[in-house]
């Protein structure tokens, strides 16, 4: 559905023009998994597939919502009634947005809202984000706020976090509201630093494939908060602020200071090596070697797998099939516990790889995963 479409969904519903359509996309990590929330580096980079939302202001405390993707009629809800974690439907992300928004001294009077999305839902490519970040920049826009992309990207995380319930990085709404086309987005999370790295593949004879397992997950179930808190304790007992201070050379001394504690262990490891592994594939990407990352990848998988255990048959099998049929490298995206995992692989051999991972799917019994290129496209933006 593109931008006309959803302004006229939103006269259907309405019965009066929007001020305005915007944009905001879902995201693909190329590198850096569960550093985020660990001041540590990420590299995202923004999808085609997004979310749309035509808005107009209202001056009477009320939020009305509706989306095309979800049955029902418009839900109707008065700001001053908007509480944290009192919602557990779709509503809660944009809600939860006008709710951050006003709780940081925002002056946002109430809004009308028709949605729609193509990022795909629970597959690890920040379906929540974009909801977030493209009623954000409506609203940034409409009530002349003036915040610039990273703060946006604040508050949705706020939003996230406190109003939903989901205790998320800050990696997924950057991504949706500050990265550009053609290029990766180097993430320090620790100030909110970022370099936009060219990420061209096509011009190298390269593809990136995204391979929806069809897994759904959702990060506001338990186990994505077991995680957060097991790096969290990790931290306390080697006294550092997050384990973005342990160095990758004090790595070994830093674990042995953990004893016979298996799960810091683990935990540290895989935050303190992965970081590592993004500043590798910025080094390779900046030098012009980018197959190189490959291997980088297949080793942040292993270290998703076996150390951060957020893996799932179906997200190692992708990996594990591509590899074989000649990927370059492979490796699960997102939160884990399902979602997707991304292949990189020479055009040539794309078909190839394509058909392994589904007879693999096949032969072990799974649903029919869902394979598509990704290309780096731009971030959050108004179209009308």
């Amino acid at each position: 559905m593109g931008a006309e479409q959803v302004r006229d969904g939103f006269v259907a519903l309405y019965g009066t023009e929007p001020e305005g359509v915007w944009s905001a996309p879902g995201r693909v990590n190329l590198i850096g998994e569960h550093t985020d929330y660990n001041d540590g580096f990420v590299m995202p980079f923004a999808l085609p597939h997004t979310a749309l939302a035509a808005v107009s202001r209202r001056d009477d405390g009320v939020l009305r919502l509706h989306s095309a993707d979800v049955e029902g009629g418009v839900v109707e809800l008065r700001l001053d009634d908007l509480v944290p974690e009192s919602d557990r439907d779709w509503t809660a992300y944009p809600a939860g947005v006008v709710w951050a928004l006003r709780e940081a001294g925002h002056a946002v009077t109430g809004a009308d809202v028709h949605l729609t999305s193509t990022v795909p839902s629970g597959a690890g490519l920040s379906s929540s984000a974009a909801l977030e970040v493209v009623v954000a920049l409506a609203l940034n826009d409409l009530y002349e706020l003036g915040l610039p992309g990273w703060q946006l990207a604040r508050l949705c995380q706020r939003a996230e976090n406190v109003y939903v319930g989901a205790p998320t990085g800050i990696m997924d709404q950057t991504a949706s509201a500050c990265c550009e086309e053609g290029h990766a987005l180097f993430l320090d999370t620790r100030d909110l630093s970022q370099k936009q790295i060219p990420f061209d593949l096509a011009s190298e004879g390269m593809r990136l494939l995204v391979v929806d397992t069809q897994v759904k997950h959702s990060h506001s179930e338990g186990e994505y908060g077991k995680r957060r808190a097991g790096c969290e304790r990790g931290a306390a007992l080697l006294g550092v602020d997050a384990l973005r201070d342990i160095a990758y050379g004090d790595l070994d001394a830093a674990l042995a200071r953990l004893g016979d504690d298996e799960e810091a262990v683990r935990l540290v490891r895989h935050v303190v090596t992965e970081d590592e592994r993004v500043e590798k594939a910025v080094a390779l990407l900046e030098s012009g070697d980018t197959r190189a990352i490959g291997p980088v990848l297949v080793a942040g998988h292993a270290s998703l797998r076996d150390d951060f255990r957020v893996s799932c048959p179906e997200l190692d099998l992708v990996v594990e099939a591509a590899v074989n049929a000649g990927a370059l490298g492979a490796r699960m995206t997102g939160g884990g516990f399902g979602g997707s995992a991304i292949v990189l692989a020479d055009v040539a051999d794309v078909d190839t790889i394509t058909k392994a991972v589904e007879e693999a799917f096949a032969t072990a019994g799974f649903t029919a995963p869902r394979v598509f290129e990704a290309v780096p496209a731009p971030g959050a933006r108004r179209l009308v």
